[in-house]
């Protein structure tokens, strides 16, 4: 299911091709949705790749190719039945019904965390965002903004606020908030090896990096994200 961003951007490059046999520039699709950046677009466009709506043609500008629309999309399940990670995502730019008080719950945004080489240790409060209940369930959460590329496989790109269930278990494969040597956290997939801990970026431009056990402590597992459109 697409977002309705995703919708009018996949419609308007569809349109355009038949229209000219070329597929828009980047500034004519920010001006389309609206967008302020072109950093929106890009998302996206990446989004509609993932989801197999769009493919980029190689070595050749502006070459975008629509795959298939949304009234042709399927339920199928990714190749060799493995289950890829889909953040449930809120996008800012979406207007939404009026929530009732008791559906939505005010949660702290602790400052940045790194989506790439690590960086300094969770901070203090900073800001406050309002979360739908249905994304939370029991327990006590916070809020994450996220810095670098080193996620965008697993749909979380530079920019987005993450929604964190505070914790110190995790399975293997989730996705965490790790502190790593009492110094520095980052956002990664935990996986442990033998007597080694694992954090896995989702960018293959990354390098998986392995801890003793002693050196990584899980402070938190992603249970959604918020993205905003500007």
């Amino acid at each position: 299911m697409l977002t309705r961003k995703q919708h009018e951007l996949l419609m308007f490059i569809h349109e355009r091709i038949k229209e000219t046999g070329v597929s828009p520039s980047f500034d004519e699709m920010k001006e389309a949705l609206d967008l302020a950046s072109k950093s929106g677009i890009h998302r996206l466009i990446t989004a509609l790749e993932e989801r197999g709506f769009l493919r980029r043609l190689a070595h050749r500008a502006r070459a975008l190719e629509v795959v298939r629309l949304p009234e042709q999309a399927t339920s199928a399940a990714p190749p060799g039945g493995r289950k890829s990670f889909h953040p449930r995502i809120i996008e800012g730019a979406i207007p939404a019904a009026p929530i009732a008080a008791n559906e939505v719950r005010e949660l702290s945004v602790l400052g940045k965390i790194a989506a790439g080489t690590p960086i300094e240790a969770i901070q203090y409060e900073r800001d406050r965002l309002h979360v739908p209940e249905s994304m939370l369930g029991s327990g006590e959460h916070f809020v994450l903004e996220v810095q670098g590329d080193s996620m965008i496989e697993a749909g979380i790109f530079d920019g987005d606020f993450v929604v964190i269930k505070r914790t110190d278990n995790a399975n293997n494969g989730d996705i965490v908030v790790a502190l790593v040597m009492g110094e520095e956290a980052t956002l990664k997939r935990l996986r442990r090896k033998g007597g080694a801990i694992a954090l896995e970026p989702a960018n293959k431009t990354y390098e998986t990096r392995i801890y003793g056990p002693d050196q990584v402590e899980v402070q938190g597992k992603l249970v959604g994200l918020i993205r905003r459109y500007h």
